[in-house]
């Protein structure tokens, strides 16, 4: 497989310099469209990026953040919106990705300033389909859904279970890392690691410990954390402790940016494969993992599960099943993997390249 192209694009990763010029960085990473939203009103500021829209309308959630600054802010929506490509194109779905995300402010009236962006994503006709992400939750949903009819809700309304979708994704991922480097799975001899107990996490715990897994998990949140290892019949570590666990997978599922150079160093797994969102601090971070012989499985294949739910509820007007999203993820991953070893190419890139390529044949431009 030619990677030329994918490589080409990862050496300019970390695109977003001090003193950024936006229209720049848009045209360099195949950015359509950046918008700023301010609500005199509500407090609402906000940014909306649609990164690909050539093969359908984009698909992207909300994430509602305290961010260190307005570039810190931009930085999370343009690299989220180009990873919801990324799982568009690996994951054949017939679309490309976008992100919002709300700078959080105390002063900030949540409902008035997600009524304003719903009004704003009606406005955009059908081009960009929105939905949870961290911040927005079934509450926010609703005040968007009173706005739009382009937003995934969660509930009867909806397309069925979103975390369970992510799970599922996360699980399968996970299975198809543990068969290519032992030639089959043995659960009950597997020992994952969770970070982060929310909806995802405790629902990929549970179907890890199903299988006959054991399962070591762990949450900030610690009363949280250890009602659901009570609930489910885990071990819950201390938060920070998690890390130097000795395991066959680590499944990160919290917030992103957790391997980095001293993260790594600590890491006592084979595997890294979990369902957060750009968990790598930065690209070079799985260039170590590779280098250190621990497999990193991108998460932006894993994690795909609700975005293919919502697409093909949106898109198509029926919930694909669980067993169908597995099917699709695994299947990717299969695919990253078997590249990768014949290449020597860290998986990550692999499927960047691939994304990349299929990106270009969608817009003509291969």
């Amino acid at each position: 497989m030619d990677l030329a192209l994918g490589e080409r694009r990862l050496e300019k990763v970390d695109w977003l310099p001090m003193g950024i010029h936006i229209l720049d960085a848009m045209s360099r990473e195949g950015f359509e469209e950046v918008i700023g939203v301010h609500d005199r009103k509500s407090g609402l500021r906000a940014l909306i990026a649609i990164h690909d829209t050539s093969a359908g309308p984009a698909f992207g959630g909300i994430r509602r953040w305290s961010y260190l600054s307005e570039r810190a802010a931009l930085m999370d929506c343009l690299r989220l919106a180009r990873a919801m490509t990324y799982k568009c194109v690996l994951a054949g779905i017939p679309g490309g990705g976008a992100k919002a995300v709300v700078l959080d402010d105390p002063a900030l009236d949540i409902e008035g300033a997600y009524r304003h962006l719903g009004k704003m994503v009606e406005g955009m006709n059908g081009r960009f389909y929105t939905g949870p992400d961290v911040g927005t939750d079934g509450t926010a949903l609703d005040w968007l859904s009173a706005e739009t009819s382009y937003v995934t809700r969660t509930g009867p309304e909806g397309p069925g279970d979103l975390g369970g979708a992510t799970a599922a994704g996360a699980f399968a991922g996970i299975r198809a890392g543990l068969r290519h480097i032992d030639g089959e799975v043995d659960w009950s001899a597997r020992k994952i690691v969770i970070q982060g107990l929310g909806e995802v996490g405790a629902k990929l715990a549970s179907r890890l410990i199903e299988v006959g897994a054991t399962v070591v998990g762990t949450d900030i949140d610690t009363d949280h954390g250890e009602a659901v290892a009570r609930r489910l019949g885990f071990e819950f570590v201390e938060p920070s402790t998690e890390i130097q666990i000795e395991c066959d997978v680590f499944a990160p599922c919290a917030l992103g940016g957790i391997l980095h150079d001293v993260t790594i160093e600590r890491l006592r797994t084979r595997i890294v494969a979990g369902a957060a969102n750009n968990v790598l601090a930065k690209n070079h971070h799985g260039d170590m993992l590779h280098g250190r012989g621990v497999l990193y499985l991108p998460d932006f294949v894993l994690n795909a599960g609700a975005l293919i739910r919502g697409a093909f509820f949106h898109l198509e007007n029926r919930i694909e099943p669980l067993e169908g999203i597995e099917t699709r993820i695994e299947s990717a991953v299969d695919e990253i993997l078997t590249c990768s070893q014949s290449d020597g190419i860290p998986p990550f890139r692999v499927a960047i390249s691939i994304a990349e390529s299929r990106l270009a044949q969608r817009r003509g431009d291969a």
